[in-house]
């Protein structure tokens, strides 16, 4: 179910959870403000945090729905959880492009619904994580205050480099020197 987006986002939220069974799950997609906004929509996540009925925060790509592109979460709800931990999926990059949209493939929404299943931590993907740091968080339940991005830029090797611009230095300086000589003959011609 898609909720308005709007400050009512969460209080959305708590009208779907005064409605959930006891043994009830509930997967409510949101715009991502929700999970990190002060005010009333802070008071509400504590809320939710303290009471342990946020079972996991997930991460969606962006442009996936119709009218809008950005990217969006899905909050998942439970009365009776089995911990006092939220689990945290980033599932961002889970996706390939479909025309003018993209689109979660089996493949994708498997290996999110893995995490989700096993409830560990997943290098760079999903991070289980206690209520109590939560808290500390001020209630910040955004997947990325959680789940470390990849560092996929490439590995510098710093003395490699320093050696190279050593060598460049070097034949500058080598070739500045060939250059004055020639300008010097050169001018040594017409005099």
């Amino acid at each position: 179910m898609l909720a308005p987006k709007s400050k009512a986002d969460l209080a959305f939220t708590m009208h779907i959870l005064s409605w959930l069974a006891t043994s009830g799950t509930a997967a409510i997609v949101e715009f991502p403000g929700v999970l990190y906004r002060g005010g009333a929509e802070q008071k509400i996540r504590q809320y939710l945090i303290d009471n342990n009925y946020v079972d996991a925060v997930i991460q969606l790509p962006p442009d996936l729905f119709f009218g809008t592109t950005i990217a969006t979460c899905v909050i998942v709800l439970k009365k009776s959880k089995r911990d006092n931990s939220t689990l945290f999926i980033d599932a961002c990059a889970e996706f390939v492009r479909s025309g003018n949209k993209n689109k979660l493939t089996d493949a994708n929404q498997q290996k999110v619904l893995d995490a989700f299943t096993a409830r560990t931590d997943v290098e760079h993907f999903a991070r289980l994580v206690e209520n109590g740091d939560i808290a500390a968080n001020g209630y910040n339940i955004a997947v990325s205050s959680y789940v470390e991005q990849e560092d996929t830029r490439e590995a510098v090797d710093i003395r490699a480099l320093n050696a190279d611009i050593a060598r460049i230095v070097a034949r500058q300086a080598e070739l500045r020197t060939q250059i004055d000589a020639i300008v010097a003959d050169l001018e040594g011609e017409h005099t």
